[in-house]
């Protein structure tokens, strides 16, 4: 089952200009920076009550959020749920049909695997199904 919308990714350009909105304005806590090489983008955490706010930049023209950029612009790229058991949650999804993006888990930000049912899954909304990693805090 889902147990709580993990975070919230939103493509951005430039991390430090959208930054100034985020802090500035709305007073969220940044919470820090990290570098995922394999998915090519850079993120910033913002705390958000219950939630997280993830700021995505992209740090090759060739990125799954570059690509986003240019087609879309800036804004919302996806919702993350956090559930327990992702590989099973997967499982159940192949099972009733459900296009995925990620047919098994893969490394992602802040210690979880991840993985991304395709938009067409869930009214063009791109979602990202998360499980912390056992053993990481």
């Amino acid at each position: 089952m889902v147990n709580k919308v993990d975070h919230i990714g939103i493509a951005v350009h430039s991390i430090e200009k959208a930054l100034t909105f985020y802090i500035d304005i709305l007073k969220l806590d940044l919470l820090g920076y990290e570098e995922v090489t394999t998915q090519r983008v850079k993120v910033a955490f913002l705390h958000a009550g219950n939630t997280k706010i993830e700021l995505l930049e992209p740090t090759s023209e060739d990125s799954p959020v570059a690509k986003f950029l240019v087609k879309k612009g800036e804004g919302i790229h996806h919702i993350a749920f956090g559930v327990e058991n992702i590989e099973s949650r997967l499982q159940e999804m192949r099972e009733v049909g459900l296009p995925l993006i990620d047919e098994k888990p893969r490394d992602g930000a802040a210690a979880m695997s991840i993985a991304f049912l395709h938009p067409k899954a869930a009214n063009n909304v791109l979602i990202e199904l998360c499980e912390k990693k056992r053993g990481e805090s």
